[in-house]
């Protein structure tokens, strides 16, 4: 038996859909152009890393992680800080990715605009400064579990009565509760009001070895054993165990955030961030889940003002400005809110770029506000948006395009 062939409409209609792409259309793929710009495609790295063996992958991330480690040793001249101790700038850059994480819990996961999470911030810095030098001399180890509990309990407070608003109203608040810890401690003798604390307690001193740095001739370098570190030895002079010991301490949230992401609890955050009434009626309880997102994030908020504090040695309540909270929601939203790597990226832009340039000082405010306008304009999503804003970018092109009648049948 013979087919029946189509009908001569159908196969002109047929061919109409299939213009040659002189005629004007623009294809759009299933998959993949919005991944290739310019000729080249950007996941091509990502792939062959993703297919590389198990045991090189484990090998390039520690290797990789050794040399975060032996950053203030080493110096580079491209990369380090002329006018500034590069260890001081490493910590301070460690601080400021420590703080995006934590709020790239509640920005990005869980979708709350927070601007006062300098509020956190402070808590965990007044709680080592007051407990250990100004009202009592409780050991270094004690204090940091109490910072991140007292830290937390104020982020459930906060939380508690003011998730239960939105959008706009939940930033004046939280930019409210942030100006109300500076000012309390401001205008409190108990805390130590405008002249601040001093003599903060530093992390426990380890005297092991020391380890010599290297100097740079051009592009030659030599390693000077004049110029050492003595390793886990926290004093005023050398700032780089500061910075291995904040460095720890990233890692340990990056490996609790994975996991938090990958849990039942990273899926409500992102129903909730997505479409909180939705979430509700297939039984999400979005304000729990918020309220916890506001913990977790004023728990790791706590935990850098208190390594801040431990670094300082002194804290007075204008360490804590507006100006720092609108930096940390910057550093976030540079990067790509919901996506760690790019929070990190974001948070070592905001946190390294004006140290290094130092010597531009009149002029540092003026170029990051220019960068940040083109970012908004030009990027969006951040630098490295999560997939979830890959996935629907491509989607609502392939739905413009298809509305267009300009999508490949």
């Amino acid at each position: 038996m013979t087919e029946p062939k189509p009908p001569a409409n159908a196969a002109a209609s047929s061919g109409a859909t299939k213009a040659s792409p002189s005629a004007g259309t623009k294809p759009v793929a299933s998959g993949g152009t919005s991944s290739r710009r310019f000729g080249w495609d950007r996941g091509a790295l990502a792939r062959r890393v993703t297919a590389l063996p198990t045991p090189v992958k484990w090998l390039l991330i520690a290797l990789f992680v050794v040399f975060l480690y032996a950053l203030p040793l080493l110096e580079i001249p491209i990369i380090s800080t002329p006018d500034t101790d590069f260890g001081a700038v490493l910590f301070t850059v460690a601080s400021y990715v420590l703080v995006a994480l934590g709020l790239n819990i509640v920005l990005g996961y869980a979708g709350l605009l927070d601007l006062g999470y300098v509020g956190f911030y402070a808590v965990g810095a007044y709680t080592v400064a007051v407990l250990g030098s100004f009202q009592a001399h409780l050991s270094w180890w004690m204090l940091i579990p109490l910072a991140v509990l007292f830290s937390t309990i104020s982020g459930l407070l906060l939380g508690a009565p003011t998730l239960r608003v939105r959008g706009d109203y939940l930033a004046i608040v939280t930019l409210g509760f942030g100006e109300i810890i500076r000012l309390t401690a401001l205008n409190t003798e108990w805390l130590g009001a405008a002249k601040g604390i001093t003599q903060v307690p530093r992390p426990p001193s380890v005297e092991w070895f020391e380890i010599p740095h290297l100097q740079w001739d051009g592009f030659t370098a030599f390693i000077d054993l004049g110029d050492t570190t003595k390793f886990l030895f926290f004093g005023v002079a050398d700032q780089a165990p500061y910075y291995w010991l904040a460095l720890t301490v990233i890692f340990l949230v990056l490996g609790a955030d994975r996991m938090l992401r990958r849990s039942r609890v990273g899926r409500s955050w992102e129903a909730t961030r997505e479409d909180e009434d939705a979430a509700e009626l297939m039984g999400v309880p979005t304000f729990r889940f918020k309220l916890l997102a506001f913990a977790c994030g004023a728990f790791i908020g706590g935990l850098s003002g208190a390594l801040f504090a431990s670094r300082q040695g002194f804290i007075n309540p204008e360490s804590f400005q507006l100006l720092l909270s609108i930096l940390f929601v910057a550093a976030v939203v540079v990067g790509g809110a919901g996506n760690i790597y790019g929070v990190t990226l974001g948070a070592i832009v905001v946190g390294y770029l004006p140290e290094r340039f130092r010597g531009f000082e009149e002029w540092r405010l003026l170029v990051f506000g220019v960068a940040l306008i083109l970012l908004a304009n030009f990027r969006p999503q951040g630098l490295l948006p999560p997939r979830r804003a890959k996935r629907a970018i491509a989607a609502d092109e392939q739905l413009e395009a298809l509305e267009e009648g300009t999508a490949r049948v």
